[in-house]
């Protein structure tokens, strides 16, 4: 399974990389080129640090190229802030545009008891439908760093309570996001992520 890797500059690869190759995928990885997006056959999108990296897409045109290659059908997977780039947008940057693929947006935790960004080890409730999250047992443990969430909504295939729920993944035909990180929780991840690379398109 060849799965091309999207870096945008935003955080680091190396665990993701390491968890996919693990599971036996080639691994492309482009900062720049579209022809690893023309031909792939899974695209993950990584994402560490701040919503306004997410702009690199536009310049390089990889989210045009992202855009085409979902509308062919190729399984489409954000991590963290990759999730929220689907979304129209997130308020931690207003002025830059998410891909729209989710009409809603991102909004950052509420000032409250816990304490903000969320970082650490919580549970997920998945929903039963989700091809993502096949075998996943509602309040398995996954790891979290985040200060902004997407709300839930239809298309929200998991939910975590921190302060509020938040959707924890989110799926929709063959586009899918996790607002955690799958490369850094267990076996519970490697599963995530070896669902991702064996589903049918």
């Amino acid at each position: 399974m060849r799965v091309t890797v999207i870096d945008y500059k935003a955080g680091n690869l190396t665990s993701v990389l390491k968890a996919l190759t693990h599971l036996g995928a080639e691994v492309v990885v482009t900062d720049a080129d579209l022809a690893p997006i023309g031909n792939a056959e899974r695209i993950v999108m990584p994402g560490v640090g701040h919503f306004a990296a997410t702009e690199r897409l536009n310049a390089t045109g990889m989210t045009g190229a992202i855009r085409e290659a979902i509308a062919r059908g190729i399984p489409f997977l954000g991590i963290c802030v990759g999730m929220q780039w689907l979304y129209a947008g997130s308020a931690e940057a207003p002025e830059h545009a998410g891909l729209g693929y989710f009409a809603e947006s991102c909004a950052r935790f509420p000032d409250g008891a816990e304490k903000v960004p969320h970082v650490g080890w919580n549970s997920i409730a998945p929903r039963p439908a989700s091809r993502l999250l096949a075998g996943i047992e509602p309040g398995e443990f996954v790891y979290f760093t985040h200060a902004y969430k997407a709300p839930v909504t239809a298309d929200t295939a998991a939910t975590t309570e921190y302060m509020e729920p938040f959707a924890a993944a989110v799926e929709r035909g063959n586009v899918m996001g996790v607002q955690f990180h799958p490369e850094k929780s267990g076996e519970a991840g490697l599963k995530i992520l070896r669902n991702f690379l064996e589903m049918a398109r």
